[in-house]
């Protein structure tokens, strides 16, 4: 098995070009000039993954007013992203990824364990972007509740 990547401080940010839930291609190098927050989950609409969700879209008035784009990532199809993003009511990009091939450039995709088990997946993680596009923060593993009020301690918003 390949070595999984583990971005850090400092480091390019891997770009990518993907369809967000409306079918809209976007690319890290669109949101220059900004910061960007990118949380990576594993599967829309399961009950861990819409906390996470529903935390960025409670906390997106304060973060874009800080000069923070925040947009969420996993290997869902176009269409299951839309769903979500209408069933929560989420107002920002969701990035689909059904190859991983970002994922895994990301470094959230790998061996992980789950309930005493390896297995290869998605690994909740979140990424912190300055607005050059070099990592400010790249927090792997994390757990769903209470997240996003970490990311805002930690960018102090």
């Amino acid at each position: 098995m390949t070595e999984r990547i583990i971005l850090e401080p400092g480091q390019a940010a891997p770009n990518f070009s993907l369809q967000d839930q409306d079918g809209k291609v976007r690319t890290l190098a669109e949101f220059r000039g900004k910061r960007v927050i990118i949380f990576v989950y594993p599967a829309a609409m399961t009950p861990g993954c819409t906390k996470e969700a529903c935390d960025f879209r409670d906390s997106t008035a304060p973060l874009e007013a800080a000069g923070f784009q925040i947009l969420g990532l996993s290997p869902d199809t176009v269409e299951k992203q839309a769903k979500f993003a209408e069933r929560d009511e989420l107002t920002y990009p969701l990035l689909s990824d059904p190859s991983k091939e970002t994922l895994v450039a990301y470094g959230a995709y790998g061996e992980k364990n789950s309930y005493g088990r390896l297995l290869k997946g998605v690994i909740r993680s979140t990424f912190i972007i300055d607005a050059d596009g070099k990592i400010e923060q790249a927090l792997y593993n994390v757990k769903a509740t209470g997240h996003v009020a970490r990311i805002r301690k930690i960018v102090e918003v």
